[in-house]
């Protein structure tokens, strides 16, 4: 298996400066470069870093062939053309990672280490107080229950206590009425009633719509609806009971109500596919690609558990050793850490014991960026349970107001019809 697997490709064509010509092939990205290979010959024509891109531009050839052209490091111009399905889209996406740089942030290297580090301690930490969280999340869900089922009992009691009127009523009508309780007293009845319910229902929407619309994260993205011809940028809301797809302006283009997603597709740690089904009619469906879909993943796959699905696109990535931030700028790390001694005048051999604690602590950093990436998403994903914690308790006490009400409603029915059997006996 190759280091580094495409993000995305298309096949289009290169010009070779040197023999004047264009020779078709395939244009892919990966985590850190740009590369075409020819389909004659299977090599590699161009490869370069996202980091030496200084330039991304969509020009004419010919003033006739429309043309992608990347300008690296180096005044060295780079022209591709007859790209599919177009050239826009294949702007729209380089020029988005281009403009990230955030793909993997660190090699798997340097996330194991001889000893815990502060960013390890930190990470454990972290973890412990994640699994209290959850912990606390399923104490809520089975008290959240206990509310659901106390709610069924009190509609239950409900009934009856309508029937038990429906009969009182028929005892109390007079002789000469045969159809049950008079008219004006069924209406004042109703009305009472349908104030309150209306009320009730105001109040708990309104609470309901605040704590449903609390953002976790938003991430730029390049996006289509459907197919793979119009991706176009935009960006992917988290919210605690939705994901919202919005356009550069802001503007909502899609809203996906948590319980209404069918499927979320993940094809790499940097693109997935949200489905929404529908019987009868086409389904919704947006392509989303993003640098910083890694932060929004850590979050979905928490609240989608059971809609979430892995392609084996995606099972490639995670096999594939990721690159190191240190390639994307031309330096190993033994070479940052040979000018780092350098700056700070201190020799590369050290006799044992003499180093002192300002010196090791140059050699050790702290936190590493692998490290600051885990914590990263493991603080987002405490965010996501905080957040559900919170709505969770906010319904509860939306249930506790209906549970107070019907209970004085029901008590206060049970001591009208006492009353009313007391007259008739």
């Amino acid at each position: 298996m190759s280091r580094d697997v495409p993000i995305h490709s298309w096949p289009g064509s290169y010009y070779i400066n040197s023999e004047k010509r264009w020779e078709n092939g395939t244009l892919s990205l990966t985590r850190t470069t740009v590369c075409f290979v020819s389909n004659q010959s299977k090599e590699s024509l161009a490869s370069f870093r996202l980091s030496r891109i200084v330039e991304i531009k969509m020009e004419s050839s010919s003033f006739i062939f429309s043309t992608l052209t990347v300008l690296e490091e180096g005044n060295v111009k780079h022209w591709f053309g007859s790209l599919k399905p177009n050239r826009v889209v294949v702007y729209n996406v380089l020029e988005h990672f281009w403009r990230e740089r955030l793909l993997s942030p660190s090699s798997e290297a340097q996330r194991a280490e001889a000893q815990p580090s502060k960013g390890r301690e930190l990470i454990s930490l972290v973890a412990g107080a994640q699994k209290r969280l959850e912990d606390t999340g399923r104490v809520l869900g089975h008290q959240g229950e206990q509310f659901d089922n106390m709610m069924q009992g009190l509609e239950k009691i409900d009934s009856d206590l309508g029937v038990a009127d429906k009969l009182l009523s028929e005892l109390e009508s007079p002789s000469w009425w045969p159809f049950g309780k008079l008219p004006w007293k069924t209406q004042q009845d109703a009305k009472a009633d349908d104030a309150a319910r209306a009320a009730a229902a105001v109040s708990s929407s309104a609470a309901r719509g605040s704590s449903r619309n609390k953002l976790i994260t938003s991430i730029p993205a390049v996006l289509s609806k459907g197919g793979e011809s119009d991706l176009k940028p935009g960006c992917l809301s988290v919210l605690v009971s939705s994901l919202e797809v919005r356009n550069t302006n802001c503007q909502l283009l899609h809203r996906f109500e948590r319980n209404e997603i069918d499927e979320i597709r993940v094809h790499s740690p940097y693109e997935i596919t949200v489905r929404q089904r529908f019987i009868g009619k086409p389904d919704i469906c947006y392509r989303l690609l993003s640098a910083k879909m890694p932060e929004a993943l850590s979050v979905l796959e928490m609240q989608y558990k059971k809609k979430i699905e892995f392609t084996s696109e995606y099972t490639d990535f995670k096999t594939t050793p990721v690159s190191s931030p240190r390639d994307t700028e031309g330096k190993s790390w033994t070479e940052g850490l040979l000018q780092t001694c350098q700056e700070t005048e201190l020799p590369l051999e050290v006799p044992a014991g003499e180093l002192s604690q300002l010196q090791v602590h140059v050699f050790q950093p702290s936190v590493s960026q692998a490290e600051a990436q885990e914590l990263k998403q493991m603080l987002m994903q405490l965010k996501n349970l905080a957040l559900e914690a919170e709505t969770e308790l906010e319904r509860q006490d939306e249930a506790l107001d209906v549970l107070t009400s019907s209970t004085d409603r029901t008590t206060m029915h049970i001591e009208k019809h006492t009353c009313r059997m007391k007259r008739l006996l």
